[in-house]
């Protein structure tokens, strides 16, 4: 069997799920512009520079998800899915999922965003198993704070191999594993599979993947 691993943002999609959810609500007036709009791209261009502090993202991305009951927040969910996302699903991403999946590859789309937002996405794209960074829940409504380890950097390698604990698999359990992405921030878990896959990289990862001549695609 082989592993094949995809990262959602800017990789499956063309743009960032996490970005474009905060500036939905902004748009929806859920969210203060003043208040929000400049700090959501302050994080989003750490997160591109690869200086991101996680944990002070994860305070201020999941915390509007606990003032509003689930139900208010599925039905934004479905709206946004429409108004933003659709339209955003690189126009190669179907392909080169449906190449693994007819290879009897096991898929999984390892995210930092988080599951609210980005398992609809993953069942649209047909992908069942997701990883993603994980949003404290009290009796199905969200509490504003992170449960476990952050999907983000090493700590993907860390929840991917609970992951893979929990369905009895280890490294070794794979021929061939491929991971794709575009983002300098997952050079500790692209260095972990037997076929790193820079897509439609950032300039660091970019020299990164050249250096180490890794295949360099695009899904645009």
């Amino acid at each position: 069997m082989n592993l094949a691993l995809f990262d959602l943002d800017n990789t499956l999609l063309t743009s960032d799920s996490d970005f474009e959810w905060s500036q939905f609500l902004i748009e929806k007036k859920v969210l203060d512009r003043k208040e929000y709009e400049s700090r959501n791209l302050e994080f989003y261009e750490q997160y591109k520079s690869g200086i991101l502090d996680i944990n002070q993202f994860l305070d201020f991305q999941l915390q509007p998800l606990s003032l509003y009951p689930r139900t208010q927040l599925d039905d934004w969910h479905n709206e946004f899915m429409a108004k933003k996302i659709m339209s955003q699903i690189a126009p190669g991403a179907y392909k080169l999922i449906n190449e693994h999946m007819l290879g009897g590859d096991l898929c999984i789309i390892i995210t930092a965003t988080n599951r609210f937002v980005t398992e609809p996405i993953a069942r649209i794209l047909g992908i069942n198993n997701l990883i993603a960074t994980e949003p404290g829940q009290e009796d199905g409504e969200f509490t504003g704070q992170v449960s476990g380890t952050p999907c983000f950097r090493e700590g993907k390698i860390t929840r991917l191999e609970d992951w893979m604990d929990e369905h009895n698999l280890t490294w070794l359990s794979f021929l061939e594993s491929w991971f794709y992405s575009d983002s300098l921030n997952d050079i500790p878990l692209l260095k972990k599979v037997t076929n790193p896959v820079a897509v439609d990289p950032d300039s660091t990862l970019e020299k990164y993947a050249k250096e180490n001549n890794w295949p360099i695609i695009s899904l645009r």
